[in-house]
C-alpha cells in the first residue's frame, strides 16, 4: 500500500497549500480561505478555488455567470484584497529557510492567516510563514460548466445543493447563490517574489506537479485528495489532510470521487496512484446534497482542461504574463505518450441499467441472457423490462421478469430473462468466500441514472452476517444511493462478484439516510439457484428464497433475535 501511494503522497505534500483572502485594514471583518495547489516555484504560481473571491468582485458574483465569461483579470477584484498563501515544510525550498537561519512558523495554537513570530520548537506542526500573493486572474472551464448544467440544472436543480453547509444550517440565499455561481471557477495567484530565496533555490525552478491527461485515469481508479478542512483555521492540525477514494464517475472534465472532503478543501489537489503522483483534478465542491440528503461524493474539476484555460487566458492578459504560461505544468500524456483512454476494470462493465415501467435501478449480468436485480426494481413476474448496457458497447435489450421473490421474503431479488445475448459484457466470477475488512466496490446507476453511466464507489466489507455458518448478509462502507439497488458488489482485487446491493440505511425517526452503511445479498445465496435455472429453466431453486428461515428474516428486518424463554421450574 505504501508503495502504491508513496509518489502521490509526496506530490500532495509538495503541492498542497492554503490560501486566505481578507480586506486591507479590516482584520476584524474576518477572512475567507480555501485550499490550493502550488503549480510551480520561482516564480511561485498557485491555483486555488475562486469562491473566496466573490466578496471582493467589483461587479459582484453575477460577473461569474455573465455571457461569455471564461476568465476575469486580477483587477476585477477590489484594491483592498489581501492574499496570503501558507504551506508545509515539504513544499519549502530545499535550500531551506533553516539553512539561512530563518525557521518556519510553528503554530501550536489555532492561528489565523496573518504571519507572526516563530513559536517555540516542539509546540506544533512546522509550517512556512504565510506569504503575500497577488491575483493574476479568475478562470473557469467552459466544458465543466456545460456538463454541470446538463447534470444538475433544469428540473434536477431543485434537488441538488452544493453549499459548504448542511441543508438545515442557516445560510442566506445570497451566500448560497454566490457559492453556486462560483462553482467551476478557480484563481491563479503569484506569490510576491523573495529575491534572497529565489537566488538560493535556482535548481528548484519550474513546475512542482505533473498533470494527468483527460482519460488517463479510468473510472474506479484510486485517488488521493489533499486539502485543508476549514481552510486557514488551525493549519497546524488540518493543513494538507489526505483522503483516499476512487474516481466514481466522469462527464468530460466534471469528475466525482468518493474521497471524503470537508468545507475548506475547495481548490485542493486530487492525485492519481497511476500515473504515479499525477495531478488529476481540483476539488470544486466538497459536499453534495440531493433531496436534503448527503450523497457522500465530492465534485471535482479536471486539472488538464483548467490549465489549458489558464494558458489561453494568460496569453490574452498582456505581454507581462506570456512567460508565465510556459511555467504551468504539462500534461503527462502529452510528454510521455501515455494512453489517453484506459478502459478501466472489466468487472465494472457487468453492471446494467434496469427499467421497469416508471421504476429504474441497477442490475448485474450473470449470464448471456440473464440479469439479476432487486424485486423493488422489477417487482412483477412476466413484466416487460428494458436493460441498457454501458459503453464502450452500449446496447438496449428487452426482457421479462422470470422470477421475483415475494414481498414477505427477506431476499429482495428479481431475475430478468433477456430476448437477446449481452454481447461484449463480461460475466463476473461468483465469489465463494468473504473476508471482513477486504476492499470492495459497488457499481450502480445511483445519483445520475443513465446520464453518465454507472458510478463506482469504494469501501471495505465491514461485516459478514451469518446464520448457521452461512453468509446471509454483507455490510459495506461504500457510498450507495437510490438507483444503486440491484447493482453488483465486487472485490476489486480479484474482480469476483460478492453480492447484489439491496439497500442503504435510513433512520425512521429522523429521516436521515446513511449512504456509507448498506447491505447486500451474498452471491453464495443466489448462485446455486441461478446455475440450476440456467441449465434447466426450472425456477424451483429460486422459489426456495421465499421460504427462508426465521433467523434469516430476523437479520434482514434488522432485529435482535429474541432470547430463548427461560423454562419454568414449576
Amino acid at each position: 500500500m505504501a508503495r502504491q501511494w508513496g509518489p502521490s503522497m509526496r506530490a500532495a505534500e509538495k503541492a498542497g497549500c492554503v490560501v486566505s483572502a481578507s480586506r486591507a485594514g479590516q482584520a476584524e471583518a474576518g477572512s475567507w480561505s480555501c485550499s490550493g495547489v502550488i503549480l510551480s516555484r520561482y516564480p511561485d504560481l498557485v491555483l486555488c478555488h475562486g469562491g473566496i473571491f466573490t466578496p471582493f468582485l467589483r461587479a459582484g458574483s453575477a460577473a461569474l455567470t455573465a455571457a461569455g465569461a471564461a476568465f476575469l483579470p486580477g483587477d476585477s477584484c477590489g484594491d483592498d484584497l489581501r492574499l496570503h498563501v501558507q504551506w508545509g515544510p515539504a513544499a519549502a525550498s530545499l535550500a531551506g529557510r533553516a539553512e539561512r537561519g530563518r525557521p518556519g512558523l510553528c503554530t501550536p495554537q489555532c492561528a489565523g492567516p496573518e504571519p507572526g513570530p516563530p513559536a517555540r520548537p516542539g509546540g506544533g506542526r512546522l509550517l512556512q510563514p504565510p506569504r503575500p500573493a497577488e491575483l493574476l486572474l479568475l478562470l473557469s472551464c467552459p466544458a465543466f460548466r456545460a456538463h454541470f448544467a446538463r447534470l444538475f440544472g433544469g428540473e434536477a436543480a431543485e434537488q441538488w445543493r452544493f453549499a459548504s453547509a448542511a441543508p438545515d444550517d442557516e445560510v442566506s440565499e445570497e451566500e448560497e447563490e454566490d457559492q453556486l455561481r462560483a462553482l467551476g471557477w478557480f484563481a491563479l495567484l503569484r506569490l510576491r517574489p523573495d529575491p534572497e530565496e529565489e537566488a538560493a533555490a535556482e535548481e528548484e525552478r519550474g513546475p512542482v506537479v505533473a498533470v494527468a491527461s483527460p482519460g488517463a485515469v479510468p473510472k474506479g481508479a484510486p485517488l488521493l485528495a489533499c486539502g485543508s478542512p476549514f481552510g486557514a483555521f488551525c493549519p497546524d492540525i488540518f493543513l494538507n489532510t489526505l483522503s483516499r477514494g476512487v474516481l466514481s464517475n466522469a462527464a468530460g472534465p466534471l469528475l466525482l470521487t468518493d474521497a471524503r472532503c470537508l468545507p475548506g478543501t475547495e481548490g485542493g489537489g486530487v492525485f492519481a496512484a497511476r500515473p504515479a503522483g499525477a495531478l488529476v483534478a481540483l476539488v470544486a465542491a466538497p459536499l453534495c446534497w440531493k433531496a436534503r440528503e448527503w450523497v457522500g461524493l465530492t465534485l471535482l474539476c479536471a486539472a488538464a482542461p483548467l490549465l489549458r484555460a489558464a494558458r489561453a487566458a494568460l496569453g490574452r492578459l498582456g505581454p507581462g504574463t506570456h512567460a508565465l504560461a510556459a511555467l504551468l505544468p504539462q500534461e503527462m500524456g502529452a510528454v510521455w505518450g501515455l494512453p489517453l483512454r484506459d478502459p478501466g476494470p472489466p468487472w465494472a462493465a457487468a453492471a446494467v441499467l434496469v427499467e421497469c415501467g416508471t421504476v429504474w435501478g441497477s442490475g448485474v449480468a450473470v449470464g448471456p441472457r440473464l440479469v439479476v436485480t432487486c424485486r423493488h426494481v422489477a417487482p412483477r413476474e412476466a413484466a416487460r423490462v428494458l436493460v441498457r448496457t454501458t459503453p464502450p458497447k452500449s446496447a438496449t435489450i428487452w426482457g421479462r421478469v422470470a422470477f421475483a421473490t415475494q414481498e414477505t421474503s427477506p431476499y429482495d431479488v428479481a431475475v430478468v430473462s433477456l430476448e437477446k445475448d449481452l454481447h461484449g459484457v463480461p460475466l463476473p466470477v461468483p465469489a465463494e468466500h468473504f473476508h471482513e475488512g477486504e476492499a470492495v466496490s459497488v457499481v450502480g446507476f445511483g445519483v445520475f441514472g443513465q446520464a453518465c453511466g454507472p458510478s463506482v464507489t469504494s469501501g471495505i466489507l465491514s461485516a459478514v452476517v451469518r446464520v448457521d455458518d452461512t453468509a446471509v448478509m454483507l455490510q459495506t462502507t461504500c457510498a450507495v444511493h437510490g438507483g444503486s439497488s440491484g447493482g453488483p458488489l465486487f472485490s476489486p482485487r480479484t474482480g469476483n462478484l460478492l453480492g447484489i446491493v439491496a439497500s442503504n440505511t435510513r433512520d425512521n425517526d429522523t429521516g436521515a439516510t446513511y449512504p456509507h452503511l448498506n447491505f447486500s445479498i451474498p452471491i453464495t445465496v443466489l448462485q446455486p439457484a441461478l446455475q440450476w435455472y440456467r441449465q434447466t429453466g426450472d425456477l424451483g431453486g429460486l422459489r426456495e428464497l421465499d421460504s427462508a428461515t426465521e433467523p434469516v428474516r430476523v437479520v434482514w428486518r434488522l432485529q435482535r433475535p429474541l432470547p430463548e424463554a427461560p423454562r419454568s421450574k414449576l
